[in-house]
């Protein structure tokens, strides 16, 4: 029998719903996939002993942000008819950026020295909510006030966007 472990299935699970997610022609389907993606991250945070990341990551991107993507793409009503035709060059250039993109992610962990595992040294606290706690709010409290900007711009836009006056067509 083969034995695999859960990383290295999570792992591949989680690359092939990436693929599905680019490559679906539905919209929906892209989403349901995100959110499957989604899900494998969360259970790599578990795997890597950090519950905290793992139910954050649950409740916000699985939870709120994918709700708000279906709602989006739900009052978008997308469809063929309405979808613009991509011409030969656009997709091109697309193949040619994804590319470069990989060939320079391979380039920069070519020299890549894993370290192994040392009982010596490993701390069972490094992913618990007292340590990010302190790591966020002392080292990282500008991002993080940034990125509570952002969404509260990215809110009053949902909102400016659901709200239609009278007579008023969608898009």
């Amino acid at each position: 029998m083969l034995n695999i472990s859960p990383f290295y299935f999570l792992a591949f699970l989680t690359l092939f719903l990436a693929v599905v997610v680019v490559t679906a022609k539905n919209p929906i389907y892209s989403i349901l996939c995100l959110i499957g993606v989604f899900g494998c991250l969360t259970i790599h945070y578990v795997l890597l002993n950090a519950q905290f990341l793992a139910a954050v990551n649950l409740i916000v991107y699985a939870g709120a942000i994918m709700v708000l993507f279906l709602f989006v793409i739900m009052f978008l009503n997308l469809n063929k008819e309405t979808e613009p035709h991509k011409p030969a060059l656009a997709k091109l250039a697309a193949v040619i950026a994804g590319g470069s993109l990989f060939l320079i992610l391979v380039a920069a962990m070519r020299n890549v020295n894993l370290a192994g595992y040392d009982p010596a040294s490993f701390d069972s606290q490094i992913g618990m909510v007292d340590r990010l706690g302190l790591v966020l709010f002392q080292q990282y409290a500008l991002p993080f006030e940034l990125a509570s900007v952002l969404l509260l711009a990215a809110m009053v836009g949902s909102v400016m966007l659901g709200k239609r006056e009278t007579g008023e067509r969608n898009f």
